[in-house]
């Protein structure tokens, strides 16, 4: 009997250390959530191949979250949150890179490997596959010079950009052309926001109609808009800033000959405007005041007004592991007459149930009375029809919902670009 046992004790020994050994040599799980900034999943498998991606956010041994926000450069920077899990659930870290205005896609995809691979290394160390990382600490003469010493820039962070673009659309019974033109400037720091833009689009269409006698009508429809917008925040501490936006405008759908609009307001950020990327939730109150002069005599019997309001709204933004949760609320009215008021609704779900089922919901709505602008008189079915001008409605709702269920294969490792771009394959 002891002979047996020590026998079955020694067979067991053998198979344990067996596993042992298979789980060393097994590669670290990696589950990458890119869906809020996009990614290129083939060129992040191509360059890394000591790791095996997975589908399977709950399978996974690091779970990446990558976000953004707009950047004071015009680029983005972007934020890698990194969650261990099972046996490396001691470990969590956040990376950090910058993206130029300028930036193309393959400069970005490889500043997000960089990153993804720095994040990681820590635990492929203690992998069987440690031996394949090669570290280059030695850096090129342009990072010789790197200090803690704030760069000085020459453009003192002024960001310009000048754009200028058209389009054409043809066929038998339409024709659409657009010109549109735009300048902008931004300055972007720590403490200070500031942005000045000048814009202006001409829109030409062409409608041809036949009607039940053969009889021929043709429509032709002439809108343009153009204006000026500047804005300014101050940061006040942690958590409070304040600031204005001012702007003047011209746009015939909307029958507004000129529209001066000025808006100061107040914010409160629940939490640091430094963990903008993962949690936000701000609170925003302001004044307004508009003075209007309109092509066509309004609704309310109105060439010209001067119109005073405020206007309040709320907005909460999550980007966690289980999945991304954003929601707003505002709503404004003018003190002339609390009935004219506008109010509305978003609210943006995507949750991650399990490693294979998903959810989401899209929907916004609102409540419209403040539609002061509108024109005087009844509507045309030309105008109904090709929308010559602004049309009234109180209301507006939209839905998007689905449910999603992945399963089979949790690898994600392989990269097979044949035929691709070719419809059918």
């Amino acid at each position: 009997m002891r002979r047996i046992a020590g026998t079955l004790f020694f067979i067991f020994y053998c198979l344990y250390a067996s596993a042992q050994n298979q789980n060393d040599l097994q590669k670290l799980k990696v589950f990458i959530d890119c869906s809020r900034v996009g990614c290129d999943w083939s060129f992040i498998r191509t360059q890394i191949k000591i790791v095996d991606f997975l589908f399977d956010s709950e399978a996974s041994d690091v779970h990446i979250l990558i976000t953004a926000q707009r950047a004071g450069n015009g680029g983005r920077q972007y934020e890698l949150l990194f969650y261990g899990q099972h046996n490396y659930d001691y470990y969590n870290d956040t990376l950090y890179f910058t993206t130029a205005a300028t930036a193309t896609s393959s400069e970005v995809r490889k500043q997000m490997v960089h990153s993804v691979m720095m994040g990681i290394a820590p635990l492929v160390a203690r992998t069987a596959y440690a031996s394949a990382i090669s570290i280059d600490m030695k850096g090129s003469d342009s990072t010789n010079s790197l200090s803690s010493v704030v760069t000085k820039d020459k453009w003192n962070y002024w960001i310009f950009n000048v754009g200028i673009d058209g389009r054409l659309n043809v066929d038998k019974n339409y024709k659409s052309d657009r010109f549109s033109s735009d300048f902008s400037a931004d300055r972007t720091t720590e403490d200070l926001k500031v942005g000045f833009r000048i814009y202006g689009s001409k829109n030409h269409s062409i409608y041809q109609y036949q009607d039940s006698t053969g009889a021929t009508s043709k429509y032709t429809v002439n809108n343009s808009n153009y204006g000026f917008f500047n804005n300014l925040v101050k940061s006040m501490a942690r958590h409070w800033s304040y600031g204005y936006q001012v702007s003047y405008s011209n746009n015939t759908f909307s029958n507004f000959k000129r529209k001066i609009y000025f808006n100061p307001a107040i914010e409160y950020n629940f939490y640091p405007y430094s963990e903008v990327n993962s949690r936000f939730f701000v609170l925003r109150y302001g004044a307004d005041v508009s003075l209007n002069n309109y092509y066509d005599t309004t609704i309310y019997n109105k060439l010209r007004q001067t119109l005073y309001g405020h206007q309040f709204s709320a907005a909460l933004t999550l980007n966690q592991k289980w999945g991304t949760f954003y929601s707003s609320i505002y709503y404004r009215n003018y003190f002339s007459d609390w009935k004219l008021n506008n109010m509305g609704i978003n609210l943006n779900v995507n949750v991650r149930v399990t490693g294979g089922l998903s959810f989401y919901v899209n929907t916004s709505g609102s409540i419209v009375h403040d539609q002061i602008y509108l024109v005087k008189g009844n509507v045309s079915e030309q105008d109904l029809l090709i929308k010559t001008r602004q049309l009234g409605s109180s209301f507006n709702y939209n839905l998007y919902f689905g449910v999603n269920f992945r399963f089979g294969s949790k690898l994600n490792n392989f990269v097979n670009p044949r035929f691709q771009g070719f419809e059918g394959f």
